[in-house]
């Protein structure tokens, strides 16, 4: 096995090798430090495969040109991009987005995941209109190109889902709230985007230039973002070799991937199956998190039988109580998102008997009702990536405005929890 880079101008020197390196061989450098420029490349010999890796940045005309020079002289036998089944299903069905039953959606649980996907696509867009570029530039040319040659075409880069889940896992609940805050913040704030962000989108990863604002004070987020990534990859490219009868193939992947990569293929992956659904695994949560609720929920009913048993006319009072700060505040959530007045009501009834019971949830039933009495068309489905670049398209859109009436109605009736259980012990212990 051998590692080796094209030279660069008839040069002879690696693309992007410190001063100095001997021709043709590639110096693996710190990720983190060392940026790969969108020139990059590396040829990895796996058996009888040449495995290409090409470093490219996803916003760049001049990187989506390259690619397509590549595929049509290179002789390549299949392509390999950086993307998953679900952003490849993105750029060439643009439209599915329209034909999302939205009901269904809340129904199954994964309008949390929607939300994210929205919020990052919205991030990226947002950058797109202001410095006049096109997100994923270079994957719709390898795409386009593979197809026009007749040639294989493998997504090799993690699902989306399954890297947000694991930046999940891998934090503490603070710092998810931290990162989740941000990620609000970059959304509804219509802030400045810096030249230095601009940099950072075109030396590569679209994911990783959103999170880019968290990187410093968030090492953690390297691994599951970034290194894991790259291994993912790596282990895709040494099974394609090992399994395929392909003598060339060109993997398209963001810049800032090249040298992980290529370190991870030049070390071998004996197992590369296993190294791929040991990454596809969510790692399982922490114990308290699900036990917390039931705790609290158990004290709630104990403040209530210790209510009735000293008074009952207290009892009642503390019911009331319950109903007017749960529900009300569930309600006053709803209202803000602009929710309909069916909503509201939902909201308002089902918040304290939803908070008595954790794996239930008032946004469940606040969604599904929204979905139902504002049924969204398939014009507000195609407008909701412009929409959603600006805050108050979340609250225009019927689509996104589901998905605010859903999150503020749980706060909401969250925060009506621990008020009145609060007040409820005070009342209580002051008796």
């Amino acid at each position: 096995m051998s590692i080796a880079t094209p030279s660069s101008e008839g040069t002879g020197a690696p693309v992007g090798a410190p001063a100095g390196a001997p021709a043709g061989e590639v110096v693996l450098g710190d990720l983190q430090g060392t940026p790969v420029p969108p020139a990059a490349r590396v040829e990895v010999q796996r058996g009888g495969c040449t495995v290409v890796v090409l470093g490219t940045a996803h916003v760049s005309r001049e990187s989506a040109r390259e690619v397509e020079t590549l595929i049509d002289t290179g002789g390549f036998d299949a392509v390999a991009i950086e993307l998953c089944e679900n952003r490849h299903k993105a750029i060439v069905d643009p439209e599915a987005i329209a034909r999302l039953d939205l009901f269904q959606v809340v129904r199954d649980g994964k309008l949390p995941m929607v939300a994210a996907n929205l919020a990052l696509g919205a991030f990226q867009q947002r950058i797109a209109d202001e410095f006049g570029i096109e997100p994923g530039a270079d994957m719709r040319a390898a795409i386009a190109a593979t197809a026009r040659h007749g040639r294989p075409l493998h997504l090799i880069d993690r699902e989306i889902g399954v890297t947000l889940r694991r930046i999940y896992r891998s934090f503490s609940w603070w710092r998810r709230y931290t990162l989740f805050s941000g990620l609000l913040a970059s959304v509804l704030v219509d802030v400045e985007v810096t030249e230095e962000e601009i940099e950072r989108l075109k030396g590569g990863d679209l994911l990783e230039s959103t999170f880019a604002q968290f990187a410093t004070s968030m090492p953690e987020l390297y691994g599951p973002l970034i290194d894991e990534r790259d291994r993912y990859m790596a282990a895709w490219l040494e099974e394609l070799a090992a399994t395929s009868p392909y003598g060339r193939i060109l993997a398209v992947v963001g810049a800032g991937h090249v040298q992980g990569i290529a370190r991870y293929l030049g070390e071998g992956t004996p197992a590369p199956l296993a190294i791929r659904e040991e990454l596809d695994t969510v790692p399982p949560g922490s114990w308290w998190p699900q036990t917390l609720p039931w705790i609290i929920v158990a004290f709630i009913l104990a403040g209530f039988v210790w209510g009735f048993r000293r008074d009952v006319n207290l009892g009642w009072h503390l019911v009331v109580e319950w109903i007017l700060y749960t529900g009300g505040l569930s309600a006053l959530g709803t209202v803000l998102a602009r929710g309909h007045l069916l909503t509201i009501l939902t909201a308002f009834l089902g918040a304290p008997l939803t908070t008595l019971h954790p794996a239930l949830g008032v946004g469940m039933f606040t969604g599904l009702v929204e979905a139902y009495v504002r049924k969204p068309t398939v014009g507000d489905f195609a407008a909701l990536r412009k929409q959603t670049v600006h805050w108050r398209g979340w609250f225009e859109n019927p689509v996104a405005r589901t998905i605010v009436v859903f999150f503020l109605s749980s706060l909401g009736a969250a925060l009506g929890l621990y008020l009145a259980g609060f007040l409820m012990y005070q009342q209580l212990l002051a008796a």
